[in-house]
C-alpha cells in the first residue's frame, strides 16, 4: 500500500468519523451556541490534541495497554464518563439558575476572553479526549490500516494524525462559525435556558453510556 495512494481514503474516513455524534461535537456545539466562536476555538484545540495524544500513544503502543488493561480502561471510563456527567449537571444548573428570570450569565462567560477562560475551555476539550478510553482502541484500529509497511510506524502514524486534527479543525471552526453566527439567538433567555436543558441532558447521557459500555 503506497501512503500517497491512501491519502484519499483516509481524508475520507476522517471526515465521516469527525461528523459522527459524540461528546467532542455536543460539546463544540454548546461552546459555540452560547459563547460564540470565540468560545468554541480553545474547546476545539483541547479536542484536537488530546485525538493527537491518542495517536502518538497508539504509535508508541501505549494505547494498545491501555485497551488490554482492564484496570486502565475502567479508570478512563470512569473519569471520562464523570468529566462528562459534570459538564452536563453544570448545564443543567445553568438552565435553572435562568429560570423566571432575564438572562442569567454563566459565570464562564466573563472568562472566555481572558487567559482563565482559555485554558479552562481547552483543558476540558482535552480531558473529554484523553479520558475516553474507547479512543485509544479507535486508534489502535484505525491507523495502521494508512500505514505501509515499509514506512515507520510512529513517524508516520504521527504525520497523518496531523493531517487529521488539520482536516478536523477546519470543519469544527466552520461549524462553530455557523453557529456562532447565530449567537444573539442562542443567547436569548428562553432559548439559552432550553440549550442549557438540552445539551445537559445529552452530555449526561453521554457519560452514563460511556459508564455503562464495555470494550
Amino acid at each position: 500500500m503506497d501512503l500517497v495512494g491512501s491519502v484519499p481514503a483516509f481524508v475520507v474516513a476522517v471526515i465521516l468519523i469527525s461528523a459522527s455524534p459524540g461528546p467532542a461535537m455536543a460539546l463544540i456545539l454548546r461552546r459555540a451556541a452560547v459563547r460564540g466562536f470565540a468560545g468554541a476555538v480553545p474547546t476545539v484545540l483541547g479536542l484536537e490534541a488530546g485525538l493527537y495524544l491518542w495517536a502518538l500513544f497508539a504509535a508508541a503502543g501505549l494505547a494498545a495497554l491501555v485497551a488490554a488493561s482492564e484496570i486502565a480502561f475502567v479508570v478512563l471510563r470512569v473519569v471520562g464518563a464523570g468529566f462528562l456527567l459534570y459538564l452536563g449537571i453544570k448545564a443543567w444548573r445553568s438552565a435553572w439558575r435562568a429560570r423566571g428570570t432575564g438572562a442569567a450569565p454563566n459565570p464562564d462567560d466573563e472568562l472566555v476572553n481572558t487567559a482563565k477562560g482559555w485554558a479552562t475551555a481547552f483543558g476540558e476539550g482535552a480531558l473529554v479526549m484523553l479520558a475516553n478510553p474507547k479512543a485509544a482502541a479507535f486508534m489502535i484500529a484505525f491507523y495502521p490500516q494508512f500505514v505501509p509497511a515499509d514506512r515507520p510506524l510512529f513517524a508516520t502514524t504521527a504525520l497523518l494524525a496531523m493531517l487529521q486534527v488539520a482536516i478536523e479543525v477546519v470543519l469544527y471552526l466552520a461549524l462553530a462559525a455557523l453557529v456562532g453566527r447565530a449567537g444573539v439567538w442562542f443567547r436569548r433567555a428562553t432559548v439559552r435556558r432550553r440549550l442549557d436543558a438540552i445539551s445537559g441532558t445529552v452530555l449526561v447521557a453521554l457519560g452514563l453510556r460511556m459508564a455503562t459500555e464495555s470494550r
